[in-house]
Parts: C-alpha cells; structure tokens; sequence
C-alpha cells in the first residue's frame, strides 16, 4: 500500500427505513378496485396497497378470516389462531378469470408482519400480500376508514357533515338492502362530475350543490 493511501473500512448498513418491493398477483377485479380507490383518493397505487395491508394486519376481522386457511399457528395481539397442517396450500390457488400483477413497497416492519402471516399460512409473501389485500378490501370499515381519512384531510368540515347527511339518505331510502359505504359514494360522486373539476374537493363542492 502507498504511503498516504487510506483504507475505507466503513461498512454499509441497510437503511432501517428502507422498503421491500412486493409484487403480489391478483384478480382483475380487485386490481380495478385498487385502481379506483387511488383514482378516486389521489393516492399512488402502491401507497393504497401498502396502507390496506397495513390496517389489514391490525384488523382482528381480516385476520379471523384469513385464519380459517392458516397451516401453521398464528398470533394475533393476545389471540393464538391454531393452525392445521391438513388445510391445503393457497399458494397456486387464483381466483378464475383474468389475473394481474401489482406492485407496491412495505417498510421492514410491515414486510416482518407479512413474513409471519405467509408462515402462517404455509405461502410466499407476495402470496400473502394478495391474499390479505383481497380480505382487507371485503371489510367495509377499512374502505370506509381510508376514504373518511382522505376526506378530512382534503374537505372542510361543513362539506363532510353534508355528505354524511347525503350518505344517511341514501342509506335510509336504498331499496337493495345494501349499506352504501363511503367509498361507494365518492364513486358516485366521481362518475357523476366526471373531469369537469380539477380537485376532490371541488368535485365534491359541485356534486353538493348540484343537488341541493
């Protein structure tokens, strides 16, 4: 070595915050549901992914339902779900019809939690993802949880308090028997104003009025 020449020894750590890639496969119909929900919200495909997952994994409803395929034990919070080695394998199970790739990015935390549940139920962790997205989306109070989380973030509250007056309405004279969440009506909502505003909160403001 050469007088003057220095030696680096320091040695590159991985980023505790660093996020892992996932690129889970699923039906058609539940990309075009994610689709819709990052339409809609103005959120990244991968943000709305990760963020459903995320509320998923804390969900003692989605994990429930997902507990009725787990092979191998499962804790959640003070609850230990009981695996059975029995139960078949997901992990080459899809659902008919057309399926599609998505992508989206977990922080290590989140990505560990997705590692257990994948144990759990004896699949890969893109397996998992997809499964515990397609659980996470069947449950309205998560829907419901994300869209208000976005509306209060971007909507004033008198144009909120109008909405659920909206949403109460709806509810109280739909003649399906079937709950309209919110996520439902900021569809409505989008589909009926189309692209003639530039903004949700716009759209919203437009659609309020247009009916009052």
């Amino acid at each position: 070595m050469n007088r003057g020449e220095v030696i680096d020894t320091k040695i590159r750590k991985t980023r505790s915050d660093k996020k892992r890639d996932v690129k889970p496969t699923v039906s058609s119909n539940l990309r075009d549901c994610i689709y819709r929900l990052s339409y809609i919200t103005q959120t990244p495909v991968k943000d709305v992914v990760e963020i459903l997952c995320e509320k998923g994994l804390k969900s003692r409803k989605v994990v429930e339902y997902l507990s009725q395929y787990f092979r191998r034990d499962f804790q959640f919070i003070n609850t230990l779900f009981i695996g059975d080695f029995k139960r078949e394998s997901l992990q080459y199970k899809y659902q008919s019809g057309k399926n599609v790739r998505i992508t989206t990015r977990f922080n290590q935390t989140t990505y560990e939690n997705i590692s257990s549940l994948a144990y759990a139920l004896d699949v890969t962790p893109s397996k998992a993802t997809a499964l515990l997205l397609d659980a996470s989306t069947r449950n309205t109070n998560i829907l419901n949880a994300f869209v208000k989380s976005y509306l209060h973030a971007h909507v004033d509250q008198a144009r909120i308090k109008e909405l659920k007056q909206v949403l109460k309405y709806i509810n109280k004279n739909n003649p399906y028997n079937e709950e309209i969440s919110w996520f439902v009506l900021l569809s409505m909502i989008f589909d009926d104003i189309k692209d003639s505003t530039s903004n949700i909160k716009e759209k919203i403001h437009s659609w309020i009025d247009k009916y009052k």
